[in-house]
């Protein structure tokens, strides 16, 4: 699955490469999901068919859009066939495989990427589409990403899941997912939907990351793409911050039940 977005700079990566997340970064994903959990709409209710464990693809759809572009994946065969999003989306013909060693000439969502997509790229989907390396967040070291060969390697900038698997967690897009935001940062919005479409469970990323998104289409470039991500991140860092002071406010302000309360009732009338 691809990993997410961040721009070769000074400061930590955010997702890029194949190392674990450091501590500091597990505790800031662990008080973003804090700040998600209990959010998740009704929407996101998971369908299941017997087959799959997920929702088919609508047969009745009147105008069902038409994907005009190459949609590709490398599957490297490390997820459960029955739950793999890449593999769905190869049942109902909607995205093709390449083999190992098989140049891409499209963008390529892969976490040997050093620079987010953004809406400047696309020129380069609109013409030769969009691939995206399936695979297990846990396998990334068996992955031979040097066989993999694009000229158009990309990241993916700060997201949130709604698979099932990982709902709520930063950062940890499956494969549609994964194509989807590529599709809605770079402008072609009926395409996400007609992937996601797929999925019981699809429509709940647009809810969950619609703010997200939106920011990164009013940036102009992958530097300005990074830029924004670390805006959000910083935001929400200054949020749960803001949201813990809250909570330890109020635990001081609520009376201790195991202290009587000091009231004119408890008063002997003697001393009136």
């Amino acid at each position: 699955m691809p990993k997410p977005s961040h721009l070769k700079t000074n400061s930590p990566r955010r997702g890029g490469g194949t190392s674990h997340p450091s501590r500091g970064r597990r505790r800031q994903n662990q008080r973003i999901e804090s700040l998600i959990s209990g959010r998740r709409p009704e929407s996101a209710i998971d369908l299941h068919d017997p087959e799959n464990g997920e929702e088919s693809p609508g047969d009745n759809d009147d105008a069902v859009v038409q994907i005009n572009v190459p949609v590709a994946m490398w599957d490297f065969d490390h997820c459960d066939p029955r739950r793999c999003s890449g593999k769905k989306l190869a049942r109902a013909g909607l995205i093709d495989d390449l083999k190992v060693g098989q140049r891409f000439r499209g963008i390529v969502l892969s976490p040997k990427g050093t620079s987010p997509v953004s809406p400047a790229d696309r020129a380069i989907v609109e013409q030769n589409g969009l691939a995206v390396v399936e695979c297990s967040w846990a396998k990334l070291d068996e992955v031979p990403f040097s066989k993999i060969a694009s000229p158009h390697e990309r990241l993916l900038p700060y997201l949130i899941a709604t698979n099932p698997v990982n709902y709520g967690k930063p950062w940890r897009l499956n494969c549609v997912e994964a194509l989807a935001a590529a599709f809605y940062i770079t402008g072609f919005d009926s395409f996400a939907e007609r992937l996601l479409s797929c999925f019981g469970w699809g429509h709940s990323f647009w809810e969950v990351n619609r703010h997200l998104i939106e920011k990164y289409r009013t940036c102009h470039s992958a530097i300005e793409i990074t830029e924004m991500q670390e805006k959000i991140l910083v935001d929400l860092e200054t949020s749960y911050r803001q949201s813990r002071v809250t909570i330890e406010e109020d635990d001081w302000l609520a009376p201790n039940p195991n202290r009587a309360v000091d009231t004119p009732a408890n008063h002997d009338d003697s001393e009136e």
